[in-house]
């Protein structure tokens, strides 16, 4: 944890530096805040003119301020922003909030002013927070040193860290209404300095925090951001919403590896490594924040629904699939008791359905009876307005269950008018409540998610004697770099005519696959460039021939360097194995079907290297080439463990080389036993 940032959440007095005796000012609504909020430490308010602001003084110069005082809120012109953190540097104070807009945002003369904010405050030790952003919340403490319209938002321990601060006001407007409270809120703004890196070990350690959520637009140091993560979500559930989902990604590439790999890919990748849980929208993120804050994490997947209409049990049980839970088989005991106590039309199998005419008692009896049985995880309870009962008189029955049960119980609380006395109660009782019950399957499938990652051992990654490769791009071949790493590799030899070609053919041995050698051109068996069952050296001169005249024919400009000459491996699935530098994250590692199959399928997965076998593994079960390796009707099973490794170890080599930019292996041949890496392709930076 960063200690030059704990005034930022535990500072012993405050002090507004543009403070304003006019209510439409922001220097007024931040005073305001500090002195609604309740902070219990010391308040001081700096001015241009002397007077007094809700009682206190206003000092003219942030020299005549008293301690104590180790964090300043600065809501001056972006022009007179420098001047001010050096206030700060002569007053001993080394954390200030930039509230102010007017910088990077606005062009190349704002950016230049908080380029000049920024060295100011480097050459005194002093860390900032923003500029343009609306300051800080804790809840608890409390201390409130934004502008924001009161009253505060309610306590409670969602952490919510954000890009934008426009984003944070909507979201605390909206909370009140919604039944939720937030430990911390922190707006970054443009991030001159403290980023959303290095504030999450800060919100992970707090006390009152129970899950964090993050707006982010970007990351500047994508590793360091990685490191962080990881540390904080061992500690607590982290959730992210990452717009700009559909922005251009890299430039088109040399590989496969490198057209299929977007941006975004590589935020899916770094969010999976570090145990990031990402949403889709604002609203689901915090639909999961709900649940993670409030609710225990299942021991498995088995989900019990009870309602008391069929239709929303239907939709509870497709919606239960989507999120990858299943519905649980009840036990006969548990089906016997339902049988006895419910009408006889009712549904006594999974989902229950208890019927319109279920009572408040019906919802009590049946939902302990369900989580006592051992073959359920966790309970949605389905809850439109009953005919004949107040729907709150059902809240009131089975709260104080779900209180007590150390099973996730969710409530799909359907209606407006008729639950939302019923909606007051469950969030009073701290019960995860939503509108519908496709929401209150996503909130339980995140809970199973928390859960199976807890439960995650950490495995350690293979080490690698690299020394003899210090400078490998310039001594060694691709596959002398792959047999370092232990990567077993068809080794491929480029022939120049017609001599050359049946001499290595022969030194290779028979029978050869001959491809055309041109970095002109990538797709090789579109123009026929690919030879296979060369068994002769009359076969292998007639080939070349062939080759060359082939790529002259289908395209006249391209270089052409010859003819590869390769071993012709024995038959066995094919798949594809990549690495592309992403320049936020680093190695990003590719898996999915190879050969002529690897664009047209875009049957691939990708994760943040370098991998353990844990994410190999789970890289390799998402895609159809993972699973096809075990074999399918007429297809024989392949060695899955042989291409895992060589999945890890691919990845450990790009990690350790930065200078790699591209690494393909189109195909990797899985053999009965073992994997052979038929074609390596290596582009440096």
């Amino acid at each position: 944890m960063d200690s030059s940032l704990l005034p930022f959440f535990s500072p012993r007095g405050v002090v507004v530096v543009g403070a304003s005796t006019s209510p439409e000012k922001l220097g007024y609504g931040v005073a305001r805040n500090l002195i609604a909020g309740k902070y219990q430490g010391a308040i001081h308010f700096v001015s241009q003119k002397s007077g007094e602001l809700f009682g206190r003084a206003l000092y003219t110069d942030l020299a005549q301020v008293p301690d104590p005082v180790d964090l300043a809120v600065l809501v001056v012109p972006s022009t007179a922003m420098a001047d001010a953190i050096q206030s700060c540097a002569r007053r001993g104070i080394h954390a200030a909030i930039m509230v102010s807009a007017g910088f990077r945002e606005a062009g190349p003369e704002g950016a230049a002013l908080e380029k000049k904010c920024l060295e100011v405050a480097q050459a005194n030790q002093i860390r900032l927070l923003g500029p343009n952003c609306i300051g800080t919340i804790d809840t608890h403490l409390p201390l409130d040193t934004t502008f924001l319209q009161p009253p505060m938002p309610a306590k409670g321990g969602i952490a919510f860290v954000s890009h934008s601060g426009a984003f944070c006001a909507a979201i605390i407007d909206w909370s009140r209404r919604q039944g939720f409270g937030f430990s911390q809120i922190v707006s970054l703004g443009n991030q001159a300095d403290v980023n959303e890196t290095d504030i999450l070990p800060m919100v992970a350690a707090d006390e009152h925090t129970r899950v964090i959520v993050l707006y982010m637009e970007g990351v500047a140091n994508g590793s360091r951001f990685v490191d962080a993560a990881r540390e904080a979500t061992r500690r607590k559930p982290v959730i992210a919403l990452k717009v700009g989902r559909f922005a251009s990604g890299q430039k088109a590439a040399a590989s496969h590896t490198g057209a299929l790999a977007a941006s975004d890919t590589a935020f899916d990748a770094a969010f999976a490594k570090a145990g990031i849980f990402r949403a889709d929208s604002a609203e689901q993120m915090f639909d999961w924040a709900r649940a993670l804050e409030v609710c225990p994490l299942p021991r498995g997947r088995n989900v019990a629904v009870l309602t008391n209409a069929g239709g929303p049990g239907v939709i509870a049980a497709d919606a239960l699939e989507v999120n990858g839970l299943r519905l649980a088989k009840l036990s006969d005991a548990a089906e016997k008791t339902l049988a006895a106590a419910l009408p006889p039309a009712a549904g006594i199998h999974n989902p229950v359905d208890m019927l319109a005419s279920a009572s408040p008692q019906n919802y009590a009896d049946c939902l302990k009876l369900l989580l006592d049985d051992s073959q359920v995880d966790s309970v949605m309870v389905i809850l439109p307005p009953p005919p004949m009962f107040a729907t709150e008189s059902v809240a009131d029955a089975i709260i104080p269950i779900i209180q007590s049960s150390d099973k996730p119980v969710v409530v799909a609380l359907l209606g407006s008018e008729l639950t939302a006395t019923a909606f007051e109660r469950f969030n009073l009782a701290r019960v995860a409540t939503y509108t519908f019950p496709e929401r209150a399957a996503s909130a339980l499938g995140i809970l199973s998610k928390r859960a199976e990652y807890l439960t995650t051992k950490t495995q350690s990654r293979e080490d690698f004697n690299t020394s003899r490769l210090r400078d490998f791009m310039v001594n060694s071949t691709p596959d002398e770099l792959m047999a370092a790493y232990g990567i077993p590799t068809a080794p491929i030899k480029l022939a120049r005519g017609e001599t050359e070609t049946a001499t290595i053919a022969t030194e290779l041995g028979f029978p050869v696959v001959m491809k055309i050698a041109s970095p002109d051109i990538l797709h090789k068996s579109d123009i026929g460039g690919v030879l296979l069952n060369i068994n002769s050296e009359q076969e292998a001169r007639n080939g070349y021939a062939l080759l060359i005249e082939r790529a002259k024919s289908a395209r006249p400009n391209a270089k052409i360097e010859g003819v590869h000459i390769q071993r012709q491996i024995e038959s066995g699935q094919e798949v594809i194995v990549g690495v592309v530098r992403d320049p936020t994250f680093g190695p990003l590692v590719m898996f999915g079907s190879g050969g002529v199959e690897a664009e047209g399928l875009k049957d691939v997965a990708f994760a943040l290297g370098p991998l353990s076998p844990l994410e190999a593994q789970e890289m390799m079960r998402k895609t159809w080439a993972g699973k096809k390796l075990e074999g399918f009707r007429n297809i024989p099973a392949a060695d899955k463990s042989a291409v895992q490794d060589i999945l890890i170890k691919l990845s450990r080599l790009a990690f350790d080389h930065q200078e790699i930019r591209e690494i393909e292996i189109n195909p990797v041949r899985a053999l009965k036993k073992g994997a052979v890496a038929v074609d390596v392709r290596i582009k440096l930076s």
